[in-house]
């Protein structure tokens, strides 16, 4: 099935035309992040925050790097509660 357009069958891009940009692992980074974040402030929000979305982006997304981010915001979380402890 062609287009009005050409004779390019549907479904298919032209050259050069964008490639999707998103590779899947937001959630990931983003729960990275706030672990890496509740290191040094508020860890009972950002790591738990952070850990629940890793736990999303491994149960619900599938993504590659929810297993690194489920481990970066437990460690944020309970290193945060530890050092707060420790400098209090």
């Amino acid at each position: 099935m062609t287009t009005q357009y050409g004779n390019r069958p549907t479904g298919q891009q032209p050259h050069g035309a964008p490639q999707g940009t998103a590779n899947g692992n937001v959630l990931s980074i983003i729960a990275m992040v706030l672990g890496v974040i509740s290191l040094l402030f508020l860890p009972i929000v950002f790591g738990v925050i952070g850990l629940i979305l890793a736990i999303i982006a491994k149960t619900v997304r599938h993504e590659r790097l929810a297993v690194p981010a489920i481990v970066v915001s437990a460690v944020g979380l309970v290193g945060g509660m530890v050092l707060g402890a420790l400098l209090a």
